[in-house]
C-alpha cells in the first residue's frame, strides 16, 4: 500500500498514461474474479471486454494467474501491454481484481492506470467480515432482494472482505422478499460462488432448561446445515440476547457440533462471553483449558464481553479471537460518538447514516494487535463506509483514511468526483465534532455537497451518494434548528420574568419553532428519505416506512423533534397554572433562572458539550478511542425518543471525571446542587461532602454545602466516588445530569 501511495503521488489523475480500451481477459473457464472484473468495468465505462482461456496474439490483456504466497495474497503488475493479476489462490485473484477495480481511472469507453503499476499485498488479518442479517430489526437489509444481497456481497469482496455473517431463524418482516430460511440459503450460495466464508449468528433467547424449546432450536440447525451450500462458522452469543449460564450453553454447543461436522466438516463453532460475569467467564476458561474442544474455532469479543486483551490472556493459544465491533451505532453502544451534541443525539439517534473513517480507523488500529480478525455488527446499509474502512484496514492497518475514501469514491461514484467526494466524507465526520452551534463547518459541508450535486447530476440516483447528501442536509438543518430553538428558549425564559401573562408570552415565543427554519432543506431531506426507501428499503420512519422501532434509524420521525425544553416547559406551565398566584411567581422565577443561577454562580449540563464548561475531559478519542480512561455522555431512550422531560436529564453518562472551578470568591460560602438519578457520592478537593438535601429521583435535587475552608483557596475540584451497581441494569445506574455551584 505504501508503494501504491507513492505511485499515486507521482502520477496524479491527469498523468495516468496507460489507456486500456480493447482488452481480452485471460482466465480459466468460470473464473469468478474475471467475471467480476468484466462486469464492473462495463458498468462504469460501457467497455465490453471478452474473457478467453487463451492469450491472443496481440492487443492488451489482463491475465489471471496462480502464484505462490500467503493465502488470499495477490500481485498486480503491468508489463508490456498486459496487466497480470497473480493470486495465491482463487480468493487472491478476486482480491487482486478488486484492488484493480478500486484504482482504475474510469471514463466513457476508457480505463487507465499508472504506468508503474506493481503492487503485492497479503492481508494482516485472516478474518475480515460483516454481519448483514436478513431480519426485521435491520433498517434496510430486510427489504433487499437476492440480487441486491449478491451485489452487496460482491462489493464488500472488492474491498477485501472475506467473511459474511447471516442471521437465520428470524420471524417475518413486512419488508421480506423471501422467507428467512430461503434468503439465508441464497446468501450461503453467494458466499460459495465468490469463495467467501459464510457464518451464522444464532442466539438462544430462551431458557435452555426448557427441553421442548431446546429440542426445537437444535432441529432448526439441522435444517440450516443441510440447506446451506457453504457454512464455515456458527457464532453463539452467551448473552445479548439470552441469559443462559455456560453450564447449559457448552453442552448445547457440544451437541450442535455433531450435525455441523456431518454437513460441513471444516466448520467450527464460536462462542462469545457477552453478559458473562467473572464467575461464568472462569467456567468457560477452565473448560477450554481442560477439555480443549476441537469443535470450537475461537472466542468472539463483542459488546459487554471481557476485553480483547484479557480474553487473549485467558484462553489457550490454539483458539482464535474474533472481534464483533459495533460500527453501526452512534450512541448507547461500544463506540459512541465522543461528546456528541444532544441536538444530533435526539434527532439522528442511534442508527443514522454514520461515515466515521478517522474515528473507526483509530479504533481499529488500537485493538488490532489483540485480535485475529473481525466480523462487524451491522444493522443496515447506513454504515456502508465504515465496513469498507475496516475491510481495507484488515489488509493493511497503516493504510491512510484519505486513500481509503478515494478508492471508495472512485469505485462507487466515478473517477472525476473521487477527490472532492473523499473530502466531503471527511467533512461529514467533522460535522459531529464539538458544539453544534459553534461548528460553522457544518454549513460549509452542505455547500460542498450541494456543489457536487450540481456538477454530477448523474449520481442523484446512487444510494450511497444519496445517503451522504442526506446527512449533509440533515446536519445543516438540525444546526439551524438548534440555534434558533436555543434562542427561543432564552427569549421565553426572559418573558417568564415579566409581570403580565408571562406563560402566555413564553408559549407564543416557543411556538415560533413550528415554522420550519429552512423549508427547502426540510423538503429535500424528506425526498431523499423516500428515494432511499425505494432503492434500498432504508426505513427512516416507523409510520411511513414500517421501521422496526424508533431506534432503528428513523431520522425522519425526529426531523422536527424540539431541540430545546419546550415540551418540559409547556407541561410545567399546565401545573403552575393550578397554583396560587404567589407560588406561581416563585415557580416561574425558578424556571426562568434554571441555567442562570446568578452572579458568581455556575451551571453545567453534564452531557451537553456546549453547556458543560467546568467538566474536565481527561482525554478524547484520539488517545483513548475505547474511552477506557474517561466517560462520554450518551442519552437515554425514554418514550420512544419523544420524552417530554428536561433534555439535560436524559444523559446516560454516570458522572464526569471531575468539575473544576477557578477564581472563586475566597470569602464566600458556596453550595453544590445536583440533579440526576440514584446516589451521588460527591467530593470537593478530595473531601467527602455531606448532603443537606438528598432526593434520588430523575430530575430531583440534591444539595451539598461546601465548607468555607475548602473554597477559600479560590479553586474547587469536584469528583465522584464510584458505586458498584453491576447487579442493576444500566438504565437503573446512578448518574449525575446537572451541577450548580451556587454562591450564597
Amino acid at each position: 500500500m505504501k508503494r501504491l501511495l507513492a505511485i499515486v503521488l507521482l502520477f496524479p489523475l491527469y498523468c495516468w498514461a496507460v489507456d486500456f480500451r480493447q482488452v481480452t481477459i485471460v482466465a480459466k473457464e468460470n473464473n469468478i474474479a474475471a467475471q467480476v472484473l468484466k462486469e464492473e468495468v462495463f458498468k462504469r465505462t460501457g467497455l465490453q471486454w471478452n474473457i478467453s482461456a487463451r492469450r491472443p496474439g496481440n492487443g492488451n490483456t489482463i491475465i489471471f494467474t496462480t502464484g505462490k504466497g500467503k493465502p488470499e495474497s495477490y500481485h498486480v503488475y503491468y508489463n508490456d501491454g498486459s496487466v497480470f493479476i497473480e493470486g495465491a489462490d482463487t480468493r487472491g485473484q478476486l482480491f487482486g481484481a478488486g484492488y484493480l477495480l478500486r484504482i482504475l481511472q474510469y471514463s466513457e469507453q476508457s480505463v487507465s492506470f499508472p504506468p508503474g503499476l506493481d503492487v503485492s499485498a497479503s492481508p494482516d488479518k485472516p478474518v475480515r467480515g460483516h454481519q448483514i442479517g436478513y431480519r426485521n430489526l435491520a433498517n434496510s437489509y430486510d427489504g433487499w432482494s437476492p440480487e441486491q444481497y449478491e451485489q452487496y456481497i460482491r462489493e464488500l469482496a472488492i474491498f477485501g472482505t472475506n467473511s459474511i455473517e447471516a442471521i437465520p431463524f428470524m420471524p417475518a418482516s413486512p419488508h421480506f422478499k423471501l422467507s428467512s430460511r430461503d434468503m439465508n440459503a441464497r446468501i450461503s450460495g453467494f458466499c460459495k460462488k465468490y469463495d467467501l466464508d459464510f457464518s451464522v449468528w444464532t442466539p438462544a433467547s430462551f431458557d435452555l432448561h426448557d427441553t421442548a424449546k431446546r429440542s426445537f432450536f437444535l432441529r432448526q440447525f439441522d435444517t440450516l446445515f443441510r440447506e446451506s451450500p457453504r457454512l464455515d462458522a456458527v457464532f453463539f452469543p452467551g448473552g445479548d440476547p439470552g441469559d443462559n449460564p455456560p453450564e447449559l450453553v457448552i453442552p448445547l454447543l457440544e451437541e450442535l457440533s455433531a450435525p455441523l461436522k456431518r454437513y460441513h466438516p471444516k466448520a467450527r463453532i464460536w462462542l462469545s462471553l457477552q453478559g458473562y460475569d467473572s464467575i461464568k467467564c472462569s467456567y468457560v476458561y477452565s473448560y477450554l483449558d481442560q477439555k480443549k474442544p476441537a469443535w470450537l474455532g475461537g472466542i468472539v469479543v463483542g459488546p459487554s464481553s471481557p476485553s480483547l486483551e484479557s480474553t487473549r490472556a485467558a484462553i489457550p493459544a490454539q483458539y482464535k479471537i474474533r472481534h464483533y465491533p459495533d460500527i453501526t451505532h452512534n450512541v448507547r453502544c461500544d463506540y459512541p460518538v465522543s461528546w456528541w451534541d444532544p441536538a444530533f443525539a435526539f434527532t439522528l439517534g442511534r442508527e443514522a447514516i454514520n461515515p466515521q473513517p478517522v474515528y473507526y480507523a483509530n479504533v481499529y488500529r488500537f485493538i488490532a494487535p489483540y485480535m485475529d480478525g473481525f466480523i462487524s455488527y451491522s444493522d443496515g446499509a447506513h454504515d456502508d463506509l465504515n465496513k469498507v474502512v475496516w475491510s481495507l484496514l484488515g489488509w493493511d492497518a497503516k493504510m491512510d483514511e484519505h486513500t481509503i475514501l478515494q478508492q471508495y469514491a472512485n469505485f462507487f461514484f466515478g473517477s472525476p468526483v473521487r477527490e472532492l467526494a473523499a473530502d466531503g466524507i471527511l467533512a461529514l465526520e467533522r460535522n459531529w465534532e464539538g458544539a453544534i452551534r459553534n461548528n460553522g463547518g457544518i454549513r460549509t459541508t452542505l455547500a460542498l455537497w450541494q456543489q457536487l450535486e450540481k456538477e454530477h447530476p448523474s449520481l442523484s440516483g446512487n444510494w450511497r451518494w444519496q445517503m451522504l447528501v442526506l446527512r449533509a442536509y440533515y446536519d445543516a438543518y438540525t444546526r439551524e434548528r438548534a440555534i434558533r430553538e436555543a434562542d427561543l428558549e432564552a427569549a421565553a425564559n426572559k418573558a417568564l420574568l415579566s409581570a403580565k401573562d408571562p406563560m402566555g408570552k413564553a408559549e407564543k415565543i416557543l411556538q415560533q419553532a413550528d415554522t420550519p427554519v429552512y423549508p427547502e432543506w426540510r423538503n429535500k431531506i424528506i425526498a431523499l428519505c423516500d428515494s432511499l426507501y425505494r432503492s434500498i428499503a432504508l426505513q427512516t420512519s416507523v409510520k411511513k416506512y414500517k421501521a422496526a422501532g424508533p431506534e432503528r434509524g428513523t431520522i425522519l420521525d425526529f426531523l422536527d423533534r424540539p431541540l430545546n425544553n419546550r415540551w418540559w416547559l409547556e407541561d410545567k406551565f399546565k401545573y403552575i397554572r393550578t397554583l396560587p398566584a404567589a407560588e406561581q411567581r416563585k415557580s416561574l422565577d425558578t424556571l426562568a433562572r434554571w441555567e442562570d443561577p446568578g452572579p458568581g454562580s455556575f451551571y453545567d449540563d453534564i452531557g451537553n458539550v456546549s453547556k458543560s464548561p467546568h467538566v474536565v475531559r481527561p482525554e478524547d478519542w484520539h488517545t483513548d478511542p475505547l474511552m477506557q480512561r474517561s466517560d462520554v455522555p450518551g442519552f437515554d431512550w425514554w418514550d420512544g425518543g419523544m420524552s417530554r422531560k428536561r433534555l439535560s436529564w436524559m444523559v446516560s453518562m454516570r458522572w464526569p471525571s471531575a468539575l473544576r472551578y477557578d477564581h472563586l470568591d475566597p470569602a464566600a460560602r458556596y453550595m453544590i446542587r445536583v440533579t440526576g438519578n440514584g446516589e451521588c457520592l460527591l467530593r470537593a478537593n478530595g473531601v467527602r461532602l455531606q448532603p443537606a438535601l438528598y432526593n434520588k429521583g430523575i430530575g430531583e435535587l440534591k444539595e451539598f454545602p461546601v465548607p468555607v475552608s475548602l473554597s477559600q483557596t479560590g479553586a474547587l475540584l469536584l469528583t465522584f466516588d464510584s458505586i458498584d451497581e453491576e447487579h442493576l441494569n444500566w438504565r437503573q445506574h446512578s448518574r449525575v445530569t446537572e451541577v450548580w455551584l451556587i454562591k450564597l
